[in-house]
């Protein structure tokens, strides 16, 4: 019999069907013998590919974290003079905003994966490239090498708080749950769920102008130092 064209396995066949594994089922649901069955292979031939669970996770979450869109930052170069302009022509609060949203679109279309996500890069290739490009724009544009690394923690930490749940499906939508005596201000609280999307993208947009704001006006003081 003649050998097929392409491998039976392939690292992005896996990490592309364990991925499709958690998000329509939750990261509980991803074992390699669940795996070996959604692929139609057996359980140890996965273990040709990736060595442990833990070691195929890590590239299930780098691969999303492939999705990130990072052109805003463009290319690394030599640093360039305090203004709000990088050395690589981009504004950092631009940039910065660009970026949250796609980190964020990128954590939406794979909620399951964000608690994984959120303990850091690891040796994620993808990830470390995020973080160098973030640091490097920063510093480029004259953030101070700490604040850079603080800003960048802080970003991630907003983003990805942003993508863990919905504020607004947290709210029951039935009215007799508020109270007026117990809750005098929740009268509308009921109607949360209803507008899922507009609350929670509202909330994520303000959150991300009222940092970049802050961000802006502790970035104009660098320029008042001797």
């Amino acid at each position: 019999m003649a050998r097929p064209r392409t491998p039976l396995l392939s690292r992005e066949r896996i990490v592309a069907a364990a991925l499709r594994l958690i998000d329509d089922e939750g990261l509980d649901a991803l074992s390699t013998r669940r795996l070996a069955t959604e692929l139609s292979v057996s359980g140890p031939s996965l273990y040709n590919h990736f060595a442990t669970k833990d070691e195929l996770l890590d590239a299930v979450v780098d691969s999303v974290i492939g999705e990130v869109d990072l052109s805003m930052f463009g290319t690394t170069g030599a640093a360039g003079a305090v203004g709000t302009t990088g050395a690589n022509g981009g504004s950092w609060p631009d940039a910065l905003r660009d970026w949250a949203r796609s980190y964020r679109a990128a954590l939406a279309a794979h909620p399951n994966i964000v608690p994984v996500l959120a303990q850091g890069p690891g040796r994620r290739p993808n990830a470390l490239r995020l973080a160098d490009a973030v640091f490097g724009h920063l510093v480029e544009s004259g953030w101070p090498r700490g604040q850079a690394t603080r800003i960048g923690a802080l970003m991630r930490y907003f983003v990805t708080g942003s993508a863990l749940a919905s504020f607004a499906a947290g709210f029951p939508a039935d009215a007799e749950v508020y109270d007026a005596a117990d809750y005098p201000h929740l009268g509308e609280a009921h109607r949360l769920a209803g507008h899922r999307g507009t609350v929670d993208e509202g909330a994520f947009e303000t959150g991300l102008e009222a940092l970049l704001d802050g961000l802006a006006l502790r970035y104009a003081r660098l320029a008042e130092r001797p």
